[in-house]
């Protein structure tokens, strides 16, 4: 994926029914290693399953959603690919993402994260993941559900761009402007526009696979999925 960018689950369904190994073949003939694809390098397995499996589609539990802020929040500056290679030790750091056990967080969990080689170890990072922790578990109870809040800027329906080159891919737009200035008025960290634009790609708020690639048609197919269409930008 482009590295300026970074990455679901449904309530009611399992996204792996609809793209995993199990999914019937392509009518052409084409194995899943032989699909075009817009990003995922084939020899890369890590980026190639997450391309063919996550990124793009609608994500709606409350403990995965947090998890892509936290790790979008962590990627700040860096690779895709180097959170991803960490995404078991974060998984394994940070209680498995449920944010009610990470917005308990105190200096000694912070002590013990800043010695934990195996994920990204920026103190500011580490405090800002604690703190939207804590301001998520607020969204909740304001809202019901995260999910409520987040897709709320969206109307409940996920958008897809119709890209036709990478070269038409924003690192930002208005609505994620928009939503990341709520955010910061909420106190959130590290949630500027660009990281905001990445979890609304990574969640499936907006389809950005290309409409070359295989999983652009697979994700508009899912069940109960009915996009809209970008206006042009």
């Amino acid at each position: 994926m482009p590295e300026r960018k970074a990455k679901p689950k449904r309530p009611d369904a399992d996204p792996k029914a609809a793209w995993g190994p199990e999914t019937p073949g392509d009518p052409k003939g084409r194995t899943r290693r032989d699909r075009t694809r817009c990003w995922g390098v084939v020899d890369d397995p890590l980026m190639r399953d997450y391309h063919d499996r996550e990124w793009g589609v609608p994500l709606h539990d409350d403990r995965a959603i947090f998890e892509f802020l936290v790790l979008e929040g962590m990627q700040a500056g860096l690779s895709w690919k180097l959170v991803l290679d960490k995404r078991e030790n974060f998984r394994r750091a940070f209680r498995g993402f449920d944010p009610d056990k990470v917005a308990r967080f105190g200096a000694r969990d912070v002590r013990r994260l800043l010695g934990d080689a195996g994920i990204i170890r920026n103190r500011l990072k580490i405090l800002g993941a604690i703190n939207n922790a804590k301001k998520f578990l607020e969204v909740r109870k304001e809202f019901g559900t995260f999910d409520r809040y987040i897709w709320g800027f969206l109307g409940g329906r996920p958008l897809r761009s119709g890209l036709r080159s990478f070269a038409d891919m924003p690192a930002r737009t208005p609505l994620s402007d928009a939503i990341s200035q709520d955010l910061k008025a909420r106190g959130f960290k590290f949630v500027g526009s660009t990281v905001v634009y990445a979890h609304m790609q990574a969640t499936g708020m907006v389809n950005d696979h290309l409409v070359t690639c295989f999983r652009y048609r697979e994700i508009n197919n899912i069940d109960g999925v009915k996009p809209t269409f970008f206006e042009k930008r």
